[in-house]
C-alpha cells in the first residue's frame, strides 16, 4: 500500500456529516473518498459530527448515520468527535482572535443588517455587511455578535487537488459572523477550528463548499495554523442531468441494506461517481485502495445510475460464499415469514438461486420454497398444471422418484423423457407440474436440481400433496 512521503505530514482526513437527516448518497460518497484517500496513504480518517443545529440535530440521525458507515465497512480511526461538546474551545479561539484584532464584536440590530441588505441589492450589488462595527471597537453586549475581519484587498486562492486553481477577490468576501448572538459558533469557525485541533492534512468535500473555502483560508491564517489542501469533487446528478433526489431513485444510504444490496455494491457504484481506473468498473475493497487518487476524479458532475448499482449488486452476490449470503439473509426471509429454518438446505440452494437473483430480497423470495415445510402454491400456477389432466404424471413421477431417488440425475432425465414419450406430451409436459409442485411456482432452477435440494422425503411429500391436489381438481 502506498505510504505518505518521508518527512511530509500524515494524511489525515476527515467526515463531518450535521446530524439532521439520514445519510445519503452525496455524503456517503465523500465519506468513502476520504476514506479511500487515508487508507490509500496509509493515514489516519477522522468522524466527527456537525450537530451544532440544536434543533434539527437528533439522536436517531447519528444512529442511522453510524450505522450506515458500519454498514459500508468505512472504519474511522478517531471520533466520533461531536462538535456540541466542544464549545469552550470554539470560545476560546474566537476570544483570541478577538483580542489580536482579527475579529470584533458587532452591535448592528437586525433591522439595520436588513437595509443594509435591501440598499445593495438595490443599487445592484451584494448583501454584503458594510462593516459599521469595524473600527468601532464595540465590547460584548446582549444581542452582539462577533465578526470576522477579513482583508479588503488582494485575493484568496489555492490550487484545488481536483479543480486545479482558485481565486476569489477578497472584496467580494464581507466580514462573516463567527459568534451568534446566542453564544454559539457558525459553522465556517467551528469546522476551522476543528481541523486545526485534529491535524486535517487534506479537506476533500463536494463543490458546493467552493465558495466557502476562501472563508476557511482567512480563518486558518488568523489562527495561524496550517492549511490543509482542498478537493472538491463533483456534484452527483440523476439520469435526467438534474440534482439527485428521490425521483431518481435516491434516498438514505441504509435504506439500500434493507433492499437487499451488498455494502461491495454499494462502494463499488459511490466509488464510481467521479473516479474512474482506466476501463475497469468492478473494484474490490482493496483494488479501491490500491488505486483511488484525487488526480483521477473527474470536473464534471457525476450521473447516478440505479440500474447500474443493481448490475453491481447482482455480480457481487453471485460472487459471494454461500456461506455469506446464507448469514444475511435471515432478516429477509423473516419478512416473508420463515423465521426457522435448516441452514444447511439453505446453504445447498444457494449456488443454484444465486444466477436468478439481483438482491437478497430476490434471493430470499426465490429461497422460500426450500426452506418451507409446505410449500404455498401460486393459485394460477396451481389452477393450470395441478389439474385431474396433470395426476398421472405426478403419480409416475413419485414413483419414480421413490425408485431412483433423487440423485440420479442422468436417471430421472431419463424417466422424465420416457414418461413424456409414453403419454404423447412435451417435455415441459411432465417438468411443470412437477416443477409447481416442488416449489408452487412456474419458475425455478432445474427440475432436478431442486429435488436434490429437497431430498428424497420432501420431494416425495410434495409430489404426494400435489396429486391429491390433482385428483380433487378433476
Amino acid at each position: 500500500m502506498p505510504q505518505t512521503q518521508q518527512n511530509a505530514p500524515r494524511v489525515r482526513t476527515r467526515f463531518p456529516p450535521s446530524p439532521t437527516g439520514a445519510l445519503h448518497l452525496g455524503g456517503a460518497r465523500t465519506a468513502l473518498f476520504n476514506w479511500l484517500f487515508a487508507r490509500h496513504h496509509g493515514g489516519d480518517f477522522i468522524f466527527r459530527l456537525e450537530d451544532t443545529d440544536r434543533e434539527r440535530s437528533k439522536d436517531e440521525h447519528v444512529d442511522s448515520i453510524i450505522q450506515a458507515m458500519e454498514w459500508l465497512g468505512l472504519d474511522w480511526d478517531e471520533g466520533p468527535h461531536y462538535q456540541s461538546r466542544r464549545f469552550d474551545r470554539y470560545r476560546q479561539a474566537i476570544d483570541q482572535m478577538v483580542a489580536r484584532g482579527r475579529a470584533y464584536w458587532c452591535h448592528c440590530p437586525p433591522e439595520r443588517l436588513q437595509g443594509v441588505r435591501e440598499k445593495a441589492l438595490a443599487q445592484g450589488g451584494k448583501p454584503m455587511y458594510d462593516g459599521c462595527c469595524r473600527d468601532l471597537g464595540p465590547g460584548p453586549a446582549p444581542g452582539a455578535v462577533v465578526r470576522f475581519r477579513g482583508p479588503r484587498e488582494g485575493h484568496t486562492g489555492w490550487k484545488d487537488l481536483v479543480k486545479g486553481p482558485i481565486s476569489f477577490d477578497n472584496a467580494e468576501l464581507d466580514d462573516l459572523v463567527i459568534l451568534r448572538s446566542d453564544g454559539s459558533p457558525t459553522y465556517h469557525l467551528a469546522v476551522v477550528v476543528d481541523d486545526v485541533d485534529m491535524a486535517i492534512t487534506h479537506v476533500i468535500r463536494g463543490d458546493d463548499h467552493v465558495s466557502n473555502t476562501p472563508r476557511q483560508i482567512l480563518l486558518y491564517q488568523a489562527l495561524d495554523s496550517p492549511i490543509p489542501q482542498f478537493g472538491h469533487v463533483p456534484m452527483i446528478l440523476g439520469g435526467d442531468k438534474t440534482k439527485l433526489s428521490k425521483r431518481h431513485g435516491a434516498t438514505a444510504v441504509i435504506a439500500y441494506k434493507d433492499m437487499g444490496y451488498l455494502p461491495e455494491a454499494m462502494l463499488n457504484a459511490l466509488a464510481r461517481l467521479g473516479w474512474s481506473h482506466g476501463d475497469q468498473e468492478v473494484f474490490s475493497r482493496q483494488e479501491l485502495i490500491d488505486h483511488f487518487g484525487l488526480e483521477a476524479v473527474g470536473k464534471g458532475a457525476a450521473v447516478f445510475d440505479p440500474d447500474k448499482l443493481l448490475h453491481l449488486n447482482a455480480h457481487w452476490i453471485q460472487h459471494s460464499p454461500p456461506q455469506r449470503l446464507a448469514a444475511a439473509l435471515p432478516p429477509f426471509l423473516a419478512a416473508r415469514g420463515v423465521e426457522r429454518f435448516d441452514e444447511a438446505t439453505l446453504l445447498a440452494a444457494i449456488p443454484h438461486l444465486v444466477p436468478r437473483t439481483k438482491t437478497l430480497l430476490e434471493l430470499a423470495e426465490w429461497a422460500e420454497p426450500y426452506l418451507v415445510d409446505e410449500v404455498v402454491m401460486e393459485p394460477q400456477a396451481a389452477a393450470k398444471f395441478l389439474t385431474a389432466a396433470q395426476a398421472p404424471v405426478l403419480e409416475r413421477v413419485a414413483a419414480m422418484v421413490e425408485r431412483l431417488g433423487v440423485a440420479e440425475s442422468a436417471a430421472l432425465e431419463a424417466g422424465f423423457k420416457d414418461l413424456a414419450g409414453d403419454l404423447g406430451i412435451k417435455l415441459g409436459g411432465v417438468a411443470q407440474p412437477v416443477r409447481v409442485a416442488l416449489t408452487g411456482r412456474t419458475a425455478s432452477p432445474g427440475i432436478f436440481e431442486v429435488m436434490v435440494i429437497l431430498g428424497q422425503a420432501r420431494t416425495l411429500a410434495r409430489l404426494g400433496r400435489a396429486l391429491k391436489m390433482a385428483t380433487s381438481a378433476g
